[in-house]
């Protein structure tokens, strides 16, 4: 049902949705990063009942405020995803559209960095009819091959390839929402007006998901609102894997870029050397991580993520390890 609630003085909020402690550094970097671009807008934890007590605890710890959803799941047998099993919490991503006591609610991926301010997503029109939700498109170039995607997910059907030859326009305008794969969008970053009756039309659809979804919670909503979402410039959603040579470098530019999604395996703060592994945009997430951390010491912070203790427990990091209360479970797994 629908949730007027709000945990907030705000009626414009970012959010980020987390179910698991694996990306509590995700989701605390992001929001460090968000913080420091200057937005004057506050940010928001949504969290389903998976998420245990001690990962509440350590956001609360930031002064992060934190608001319960439900966790959603499709109706019917639906689709097995253990070939790309971080797809299996993603459908509660949908219940951004229950917060009916926010105007509006920008939605971001626990995996993301925010390098520029983009407080002018709060002001993008929607009308809750033709433009109900903003976003950006797939990459459906594929570029590490997965057998299991789609056939024609293939970068002639890519709808950024078409972007090569105006690169200046990449950067301030989005895709023609085209027939699939040029059609479908990437959820990494979602901009929402929350509505009883959107929220309804998600929820009919999800009780009939298509057990052929590769991509579910992104297929359902490019299905309900097919021809009613605005696309947006790469530069909201910039997928790390575009910046890739041979991929979509040549639109790419580290200048332009607001906001990286570190989409596929492994995250950046599963990274070996703690480093980045020599990709460029991992090592401005670690950047961040760092920044981050010493700041939360410097204000009293001394948990299992601030720097003291995080430490993975791999020797190039000699050997120290990051400890979620007295457990020892480490945040090193690649969802």
């Amino acid at each position: 049902m629908a949730e007027a609630r709000r945990v907030v003085d705000s009626e414009k909020v970012w959010a980020s949705l987390i179910t698991k402690t694996s990306y509590l550094p995700g989701l605390l970097t992001l929001h460090h990063s968000l913080a420091s671009s200057g937005t004057a807008y506050p940010f928001v934890a949504l969290y389903t009942d998976s998420l245990p007590q001690e990962g509440r605890t350590i956001i609360a710890a930031r002064g992060i405020p934190l608001q319960r959803v439900e966790y959603l799941k499709p109706g019917g047998a639906g689709r097995d995803y253990k070939a790309d099993p971080r797809f299996e919490d993603t459908w509660c991503k949908l219940s951004v559209f229950s917060l009916t006591g926010y105007e509006r609610v920008v939605l971001l991926d626990a995996d993301m960095l925010v390098r520029r301010n983009m407080d002018e997503l709060m002001e993008l029109e929607l009308d809750g009819e033709r433009r109900v939700i903003a976003a950006g498109h797939v990459c459906s170039c594929n570029p590490l091959r997965k057998p299991h995607y789609p056939a024609d997910w293939v970068p002639e059907n890519c709808p950024f390839t078409s972007r090569h030859a105006d690169p200046d326009g990449a950067q301030t305008e989005g895709e023609d929402l085209s027939p699939r794969p040029l059609g479908l969008l990437n959820s990494g970053l979602l901009v929402v007006a929350p509505s009883a009756a959107r929220y309804n039309e998600v929820l009919v659809r999800l009780a009939t998901a298509d057990a052929g979804w590769v991509f579910p919670d992104q297929e359902l909503l490019a299905d309900v609102f097919r021809g009613r979402w605005v696309p947006l410039p790469y530069v909201y959603n910039a997928l790390k894997t575009l910046r890739w040579r041979g991929v979509h470098d040549g639109i790419w530019r580290d200048g332009e870029v607001r906001n990286v999604h570190y989409i596929l395996s492994p995250k950046p703060w599963a990274d070996a050397d703690g480093e980045g592994n020599g990709e460029e945009t991992h090592r401005w997430w670690w950047a961040a991580d760092r920044e981050r951390r010493a700041m939360e010491e410097a204000r009293g912070i001394f948990d299992a993520l601030s720097a003291t203790q995080m430490r993975l427990d791999r020797p190039s990091l000699r050997g120290r390890r990051v400890r979620v209360g007295g457990d020892g479970r480490g945040f090193a797994s690649c969802d």
